[in-house]
């Protein structure tokens, strides 16, 4: 059955066959592209991939880490990916293989220092980056590349984003165990500082003490000199005592001798001997004075000197012998008491004891010439006491020296452990200052930080199509693109009786609009269904979106009407550049800007964005729906006025006609 349509190049008639096979262009060819296109990432299994895996474990801490392993599980497993690559575990000639005669649609391969360098981040000067390697064949097809290394980059991710938590886990267990120990340190600081301002009271009480010795050593010294001096002189008199009685012992003697040869007892000895009798007790009395000093000197030398023992010694010993010779003088004495009794009596009897007086002046003699040797002997001691007390006096003002630099020293001392003690304090402040500064985390916590700060920023938005939410809107608008030039390669853009014709312009461009409009609404309806079917929109959704179809059918369709009858062939050669046009720029976003430019003034760009936003809720459906009837208007006014064109001849045609 034929229709009252004019067929294009050809006065065949158009029949129904024909008309169904222009509406099923578009739908073939929507419906090859989405079903082989749309949502790729569902059937990755089609791909093959090897996996060479020639990583040498290493051992960490007593812990075998084959990190080449993991990986290769990963990449086998696919973690939550709906869909994996078909992966073949293989070695290095066998994927060379298979990758040179199409066996293998890529091959990765895991380097053998993969796991040392994945786990060298403890050591910063060594540290390096495991790096996988991905291969493709020469004549791979366009996106398995990005599939290939899009999966296999994923689960290396995964994989780095496990060792970066396992990483950051032990930083954030370093800043608890740092606080801990900086907490340590900080109660160490704090005793230090308390046990410094303890230490600074003692050194302030030594100095104290210091230079109270110094002030005793001083009254050493002093009392020692003083002391000195006293002995000195008193080692003078005895020196004289000691010469006196060596006189009166010689001058007895020679008493002795006369008395010895004088029969009579003349009044000259008698003299004498009472003048002797005087100078013993002189010499008793003098020497009793003397062992009284001597006895004090002992009994006080300890609390004078400090504890000079060797000196206190000396003074006890000369206090000793000085005792001994007086009980010598004390019997002397006690004999010249006797001498001199006799004397008298011997006076008053006419010296009838002559001899016994003559003994007794001997022994007398004797015994005060003792006298005389034994205060020689105290002298020496007594001096040697003056010199030991002028030595104490010297030691006594080195000790008074070194003490009053001990007392200036330990306040000194007292100074600088008080700074300690200020420091310590400070430093415990600034430590508890920075414990108060750092985290703590407990085990639950380090985990989920070091989750996030391991892969810190996510997205919910990637999209498993090819070409994302455009896809759909792109392929759409290119497949009813298409179905417009079918339409009017099969259709006659211009009616060829326009010139005989009696109808209007007008009336003979929508004579070949109307099929061509009729037939790109229902392409639109056809291909909404399509998309329908591939995509199973909301009917909300899908509703609009068909009603953009079927008004992109139309407009497509007075565009190319217009393009044929204007430009004839060329017009389908202009219409068929602007789908690649379409194509080009509706990929990716990276097209030079002219053509980016000229692609949004073309009918297909209002008829994507119309659609995008239409399945999307993206701006521009109201925008495109009016760039739509824009064009398709504009576009039937250049049918008008091509057909009007159309309507007048020259006369060489009118004669070239008639020939």
């Amino acid at each position: 059955m034929t229709l009252p349509i004019e067929r294009a190049r050809t006065r065949r008639p158009i029949t129904w066959l024909t008309v169904l096979g222009v509406i099923l262009l578009p739908v073939l060819i929507g419906g090859v592209l989405v079903a082989a296109l749309y949502n790729p990432t569902e059937r990755l299994e089609n791909i093959t991939a090897a996996i060479v895996n020639n990583d040498e474990p290493v051992t960490i801490d007593g812990q075998y880490v084959p990190l080449g392993r993991q990986l290769t599980a990963g990449l086998v497993d696919g973690g939550d990916a709906d869909s994996n690559l078909s992966w073949i575990i293989s070695n290095t000639e066998d994927a060379a293989s298979g990758l040179a005669d199409g066996t293998f649609s890529a091959v990765v391969t895991i380097p053998e220092n993969f796991s040392s360098a994945a786990t060298s981040t403890a050591n910063p000067d060594t540290a390096t980056q495991a790096v996988i390697e991905v291969q493709t064949p020469k004549n791979s097809l366009i996106v398995d590349d990005a599939i290939t290394a899009q999966v296999t980059q994923t689960a290396a991710d995964v994989m780095g984003t496990q060792l970066s938590q396992i990483y950051l886990e032990n930083v954030f267990l370093g800043f608890t165990t740092l606080g801990d120990q900086l907490g340590e340190a900080a109660t160490g600081a704090g005793k230090l500082g308390t046990g410094a301002y303890e230490a600074r009271t003692g050194a302030l009480a030594l100095g104290d003490g210091a230079h109270g010795i110094a002030g005793g050593a001083g009254g050493i010294a002093d009392g020692a000199n003083a002391l000195g001096g006293g002995l000195d002189q008193l080692a003078g008199g005895t020196r004289d005592a000691a010469g006196g009685a060596k006189q009166l012992g010689g001058a007895l003697h020679g008493t002795a001798d006369q008395v010895s040869q004088t029969p009579t007892l003349p009044q000259p000895l008698i003299d004498l001997a009472m003048a002797a009798w005087n100078e013993v007790q002189n010499a008793a009395g003098e020497l009793g004075g003397l062992n009284s000093t001597l006895s004090s000197l002992s009994a006080d030398c300890m609390a004078e000197t400090g504890g000079a023992q060797a000196y206190c010694d000396r003074v006890a010993a000369a206090a000793g012998q000085s005792a001994a010779i007086s009980g010598s003088l004390e019997t002397a004495k006690g004999m010249a008491d006797q001498l001199a009794a006799g004397l008298k009596q011997l006076a008053e009897s006419a010296a009838p004891a002559t001899a016994q007086l003559v003994a007794g002046l001997r022994t007398i003699a004797n015994e005060t010439q003792g006298l005389g040797a034994g205060l020689d002997t105290i002298a020496g001691g007594i001096g040697a006491s003056a010199s030991g007390a002028r030595e104490l006096a010297g030691g006594a003002t080195q000790l008074q020296s070194g003490a009053t630099q001990l007392g200036n020293g330990a306040t000194a001392l007292a100074d600088g452990i008080s700074a300690i003690g200020d420091g310590a304090n400070e430093l415990a402040s600034g430590l508890d200052q920075a414990v108060a500064a750092l985290p703590a985390y407990d085990e639950q916590q380090r985990a989920s930080l070091a989750e996030v700060v391991s892969n810190p920023v996510g997205t919910n938005a990637a999209g498993s199509s090819l070409f994302g939410a455009s896809a759909i809107p792109l392929l759409s608008v290119l497949a009813l693109w298409i179905g417009a030039i079918g339409t009017y390669i099969v259709l006659q853009a211009s009616s060829r009786r326009a010139l005989t014709s009696r109808s209007s312009s007008l009336a003979l461009a929508a004579r070949g609009f109307v099929p061509g409009a009729v037939i790109g609404a229902v392409q639109g309806i056809l291909v909404a269904g399509v998309v329908q079917i591939a995509g199973s929109y909301a009917w909300g959704e899908w509703f609009g979106f068909a009603a953009l179809c079927v008004l992109a059918g139309v407009a497509f369709a007075a565009v190319n009407q217009a393009l044929v009858a204007a430009f004839g062939g060329i017009g389908r050669w202009i219409a068929a550049a602007v789908a690649v046009l379409v194509v080009a720029t509706g990929v990716v976003s990276t097209v030079p800007g002219m053509l980016t430019a000229i692609a949004g003034v073309m009918p297909t760009a209002a008829a994507y964005q119309a659609m995008l936003g239409a399945l999307s809720g993206a701006a521009g459906i109201g925008a495109g729906v009016a760039g739509l009837i824009v064009f398709a208007v504009l576009a039937f006014a250049v049918s008008v006025f091509a057909v009007s064109r159309r309507r007048t001849a020259s006369a060489a045609r009118l004669v070239a006609a008639a020939a």
